[in-house]
């Protein structure tokens, strides 16, 4: 019987879906275990071979934790909203709801082939209204809840209402309520309070509630009519399309993340998370401890009170002495009072620029130095000396207060500002060089600074700090670079938020409201009015008499529904709880069942997400703790970003379409370039280094351009295109073109299948004058790793591996291309090693006739119940420490290797009893399940081997009971002794003393030294 994966897949795939063999228990005894994937997005694109690399990891991980006696949860589901989808729909017409479940009948497809052991009952789509009603459940929650500094946590805004009512606020008074809320909120008493209009209250809470209505600079594109997340914008222009993005203000949603930034910050502490990704997040929570400091604005007396001051967060209030101007974000609210009419034409042209490129590439880019002055200057404020106030784009509006005070001197941005524009560097701190560079080290004395002269650096900050507050001018603080998150998108695909306007006040439905369905519309596009898609809604609105139907009712009592949709992390953020109760209708999940699977206990996922999802995530989880909805701080216990399977690109390069011929050179009248298709000339790899490298040409190259272009007599500068006015349609550096080639059309070893490419190229482009010059007979292309990707041509599928080679290969080449972690290229040069490897392993089973007639050829199940030998049991048992040892840590390239180390062990010893294969295919089954289901039927197993018990190693078979001793005369190697592995060092001495080949070589003489290292080495020294 031979080994056809095909037949073998198709019925194990089946019967593990009939028979719903990786449910996961609710109500079970054994102990949890929780394996999180990070949900994919369905694209129409599909999943090519970089996307299981982790799904293959975490089945890994999962079915070796259901043998080992877990109860395993391991779920799969979609992040189904999303802008991709949306665009397509605007492009088609056809509704996103559609494309999407298409995407998601092409992914499950795709995953079921691969064998994967998910729990697929518990599946979640965030598109899905059963799903996304508790996402705007928990968004209500949000919108409820207010954060009370003095308890550390979440509370219900009645609470703080109730403080109103009785004290009233004053936030110089008693800061602990919330944050800072000084520039929004005005005291009030409470009789004060209880006077407010209903506008009026909403207003003031709208400060406090986590998710709130306010002002914020967002990153606006306008050609996709939408807001845009950091993490969407590149180089100024969308990620999706390439359309140039604006900084923005406008009226948005946003969470309140900067509540929690010092709970995201202390929690990372406690998670097994790799040092690079809780490195990434402390830096983009970053947290500073410091002071504000209000510098007067000189020269405007229009300025109301509490206007008159530029205030600053500083962690260096040390070095106030050595301020020498202050600067402000472009999009600073005084930019525009400030600017005076000399200066109003520049600093207009530098704001609107600098608003167009976004926070991560101002802050990225050190290296550009751009500024404005306003005309305008402040006064210190403990000199009263005239600073200039100057506008740059490295200081954010979104970070402390959107102003910094310059101590070029002692500041690295701060000194290549000044050295630009010339400003003076006031030195405060001995210790450097200013000459050369900023001296930014916290350490040294205070010099040219007043009463603090003489002060090391930590005893002047404690010392301004309390000067600073004694004056009324600032207080100490800590600050965070962590801004809220804008939560609002102006597009169609996505949650819709759960608000309707009465009055002007924002409302949020109650629960028996939800979910509020995402309306239908006539086109995905924002309306000719610039509103978002969803106001193309007709006769959408909410109506309380008809308890918040989103249809007719009385004309009197409709109220206007929030026109923008949710982000695409909102169903991200707490999917991993869903998961535990998928088809609850009263709970987003039943509080004992999240009281029983706890936390994920392994979560795999890319590390681009390390500043987005997994904040957001985090963040969620504390607010749900806080409101106790469940028991847990953080989501996920450990994870584990994988790297990339990057794409093995190769490419064509081509000469004959880098020409265009602009001369009535008589040279050429014969030929009319312009109206002639010209032929494009492709050069093969070798000939690549002559033509670029040292400009020669050979002569075998001109007399094959005479031929193409029709016996021309061309020559090296007509190929140049130097001479003859031609001209070169790309840059001179680059005449030899490079293009993306289809990798299917390329062998192994980079040679192009030409045949192929043409019929491939007239497809695609309609060329046909082709032409392929080479030093040899074959085309040989040139290749490069890149991201795997449609638009390079370099996308391999699961698919096409899966019917090749099958399933199992697929999993255990992916898993021994390389360390988990670690990105790689993929290369199918070694897949045929992995395949031969399964092949070996079923030989186990089906041993070849010794004897008679058919020898050679597969014989039938073979299989002894002989006792295996102490050789046979030290292969199986080491084989299972290492595979345990290797799981547990992660390390499963390392087991691929141990595995065939087994297998062809036991080949060589024809091993075929049961007793070792048996627990072998259990340990191989987590890597390879469709093989090892079927050979454990066929030794007569009647359950699957997934509810097998993995088997022990025992460490008796590990030692070995002698050992090879190499045997050197003055380190040079003359033979090996095999000796008991029990003889002591001076046993083993006397051994290699009396044994014969000893004799020979010593011809009668004593050794001066004999040296022996237990169990490794003999070494006689003469």
């Amino acid at each position: 019987m031979e080994y056809n994966f095909k037949e073998i897949e198709q019925n194990w795939q089946a019967y593990w879906a009939k028979h719903k063999t990786f449910a996961a228990d609710n109500h079970s005894t054994k102990p949890k275990y929780y394996v999180l994937d990070m949900f994919p997005y369905p694209s129409g694109a599909g999943l090519h071979v970089g996307h299981p690399l982790g799904y293959i990891a975490s089945d890994i991980v999962s079915r070796y934790k259901r043998q080992k006696g877990f109860n395993v949860l391991h779920p799969m589901g979609y992040d189904s909203f999303g802008l991709p989808a949306e665009q397509y729909a605007i492009q088609t017409g056809q509704h996103p709801k559609i494309t999407t479940e298409q995407n998601i009948s092409v992914y499950r497809k795709q995953l079921d082939k691969i064998g994967f052991s998910f729990d697929w009952d518990r599946e979640v789509r965030t598109s899905d209204p059963e799903y996304y009603k508790w996402t705007q459940w928990i968004f209500i929650q949000l919108f409820n809840s207010w954060y009370n500094k003095s308890t550390n946590k979440a509370e219900s805004i009645d609470s703080l209402i109730a403080v109103f009512e009785t004290k009233g606020f004053n936030c110089k008074l008693d800061d602990t309520l919330t944050g800072d809320v000084e520039k929004d909120v005005a005291p009030f008493t409470a009789e004060e309070w209880k006077s407010f209009d209903e506008k009026k209250k909403s207003d003031i809470l709208m400060n406090f509630r986590i998710a709130y209505l306010g002002e914020a600079y967002v990153n606006w594109c306008p050609q996709l009519g939408t807001v845009l997340a950091n993490d969407e914008v590149k180089d100024g222009v969308s990620e999706r399309g390439g359309y140039p993005v604006e900084r923005k203000l406008m009226k948005q949603w946003s969470m309140r993340i900067t509540a929690y930034a010092q709970r995201l910050l202390d929690g990372l502490d406690a998670l097994d998370w790799t040092e690079s990704l809780k490195e990434a997040q402390r830096n983009w929570i970053g947290r500073s401890e410091g002071s504000s400091l209000k510098f007067k604005i000189a020269g405007h007396p229009e300025l109301v009170s509490g206007s008159q001051f530029i205030e600053v967060f500083t962690t260096r209030p040390d070095t106030v002495f050595g301020v020498s101007f202050v600067t402000i974000a472009p999009e600073h609210e005084l930019v525009e009072t400030l600017t005076t009419a000399d200066n109003k034409a520049a600093v207009e042209d530098y704001v609107t620029k600098a608003k167009n490129r976004s926070e991560r590439e101002r802050q990225a880019d050190v290296t550009k130095i751009t500024g404005v002055f306003t005309g305008s200057y402040v006064a210190h404020p403990f000199t009263g000396k005239q600073i200039p106030i100057w506008i740059g784009d490295y200081v954010l509006a979104g970070y402390g207060t959107g102003a910094v005070m310059a101590v070029p001197a002692h500041d690295t941005r701060d000194y290549s500002f000044a050295k630009h524009f010339n400003l003076p560097l006031l030195e405060v701190i001995e210790g450097g060089d200013i000459s050369k560079e900023a001296y930014d080290a916290k350490e040294g004395k205070l010099i040219n600074s007043d009463f603090l002269n003489g002060l090391e650096v930590k005893a002047a900050m404690k010392k301004i700090i309390a000067e600073i507050e004694a004056r009324g001018l600032g207080k100490g603080k800590i600050n965070y670079r962590l801004r809220d998150a804008v939560f609002g998108r102006q597009r169609y695909w996505g949650e819709p938020i759960p608000v309707y306007y009465k009055n002007d006040i924002p409302y949020v439905l109650n629960d028996n409201e939800l979910p509020l369905i995402l309306p239908e519309v006539d086109k995905y596009l924002p309306t000719e009015d610039g509103e978002p898609p969803l106001a193309r809604a007709k006769d959408w609105f909410y109506s309380p008499l008809e308890g918040g139907a989103q249809g007719a009712g009385d004309v009197k009592e409709k109220y206007q529904y929030e026109l923008s949709t949710m982000p695409g992390w909102a169903g991200s953020s707490w999917y991993f709880l869903r998961y535990m109760d998928a088809h609850n209708g009263s709970a987003f999940a039943d509080k004992k069942l999240t009281d029983y699977w706890q936390q994920v206990d392994l979560y795999l996922g890319g590390s681009e997400h390390a500043t987005g999802h997994l904040l957001y995530v985090r963040f969620w989880t504390k607010f749900l703790k806080d409101l106790g909805y469940i028991n847990i701080e953080e989501p996920a216990k450990k994870l584990i970003n994988q790297g990339m399977i990057q794409g093995s690109s190769a490419f064509t390069l081509h000469l004959g379409s880098c020409f265009t011929y602009t001369s009535k050179n008589e040279k050429f009248k014969q030929y009319d370039f312009t109206k002639a298709k010209l032929p494009i000339i492709y050069v093969s790899k070798e000939v690549e280094k002559n033509l670029c490298e040292d400009g020669s040409i050979t002569e075998d190259l001109i007399n094959f351009y005479d031929n193409a272009f029709g016996e021309l007599n061309l020559n090296f500068d007509f190929i140049r295109g130097i001479d003859y006015d031609l001209e070169m349609v790309d840059d001179d550096s680059n005449w030899i073109m490079k293009r993306h080639v289809p990798v299917d059309l390329v062998s192994g070893n980079d040679e192009l299948d030409v045949d192929r490419f043409k019929s491939w190229k007239k497809t695609l482009s309609g060329d046909e004058n082709i032409e392929f010059f080479s030093m040899g007979e074959k085309y040989i292309c040139v290749r490069e790793v890149e991201k795997m990707s449609k638009s390079k041509w370099n996308v391999v599928t699961p698919d096409d591996i899966c019917e090749k080679f099958g399933a199992d290969t697929l999993r255990l080449y992916e898993m021994f291309l390389g360390p988990l972690e670690q990105s790689k290229p993929w290369n199918t040069n070694g897949i045929t090693g992995v395949h031969g490897f399964l092949k070996k392993l079923w030989r186990l089973f089906y041993l070849p006739l010794l004897a008679g007639e058919g020898r050679g050829e597969v014989a039938a199940f073979n299989i002894s119940d002989a006792e295996p030998t102490k050789t046979e049991l030290k292969t199986l048992h080491k084989t299972i420490k290492k595979v345990v040892e290797d799981i547990e840590r992660f390390s499963f390239n390392t087991s691929i290797s141990t595995f065939m180390i087994c297998v062809n062990e036991l080949t060589d010893a024809k091993c075929n009893k049961k007793a070792i294969l048996e627990p072998l295919l259990i340990c191989l089954s987590s890597y390879a399940p469709h093989i090892t289901e079927e050979l454990w039927k066929q030794l007569g197993n009647t359950e699957s081997i997934v509810y097998a018990t993995f088997p022990e190693y025992n460490e008796e078979y590990l030692v070995d009971d002698s050992v090879n001793y190499p045997v050197s005369v003055n380190g040079k190697l003359k033979f090996t002794l095999e000796l008991p592995a029990t003889l002591t060092v001076q046993e083993v001495e006397a051994e290699v003393m009396k044994n014969e080949q000893t004799h020979k070589l010593l011809d009668g003489k004593q050794p001066k030294k004999v040296i022996v290292v237990h169990k490794k080495i003999v070494n006689m020294v003469v």
